[in-house]
């Protein structure tokens, strides 16, 4: 399954298997050694709320609260942004995903690198996003059920998230079609709650 995307790291969007009571990431370049990007630097907080005080921005509960929410948010703005230069390749796999997402553009590839590395340690360091969206609250409730591995490409990031867990490898399933959506409707589409699975 082919797609232009954008991730959320996978994002996101844009995760993992059951090894342990938290999840494990990894992360290398192409070169096959550890290189994470680097997230932008998180402006002040200003106003932003403190996690579980209401809805923040995007309608996701305990995203306006952390410190790397303003970084976060620039980048996933650009992302939608170049969305046009940006292709990504899902394959599924009975145990999870792999995606590939890319742009021969080298500023939308350091984003793209950026927001897996960012969402991913999310996901490890329980900070959710996105709460207003049931998929992607769910996501977060079954994180110590998943593991996620990311290798740097020359042009992007390659992704693997699996889980032992089959309804938590629906919901993995389901999340790289909705960062496909996001990549072709932009930012009406992150406006939209996107149901669960069937158990």
């Amino acid at each position: 399954m082919t797609a232009r995307l954008f991730l959320m790291s996978s994002a996101a969007v844009f995760l993992c298997a059951l090894l342990s009571s938290t999840p494990a990431f990894a992360q290398h370049d192409h070169g096959g050694q550890a290189n994470a990007p680097q997230p932008a630097p998180a402006g002040p907080t200003g106003t932003d709320q403190q996690p579980g005080r209401g809805q923040g921005m995007m309608g996701g509960r305990g995203m306006m609260g952390d410190a790397g929410h303003r970084a976060d948010m620039q980048v996933l703005q650009a992302l939608f942004e170049h969305r046009a230069e940006i292709t990504r390749k899902v394959t599924l796999r009975p145990d999870g995903i792999e995606s590939v997402t890319e742009s021969a553009n080298p500023e939308v590839t350091k984003l793209l690198q950026t927001h897996v590395g960012s969402m991913l340690a999310r996901v490890r360091e329980a900070r959710p996003i996105h709460q207003r969206d049931p998929l992607f609250a769910e996501i977060f409730r079954y994180a110590d059920r998943i593991e996620a591995r990311y290798d740097l490409t020359a042009t992007g990031v390659h992704v693997t998230e699996t889980s032992r867990d089959p309804y938590v490898v629906k919901l993995l399933q389901a999340h790289a079609a909705v960062v496909d959506a996001f990549i072709a409707n932009g930012h009406a589409e992150m406006m939209r709650n996107h149901p669960l699975p069937a158990r």
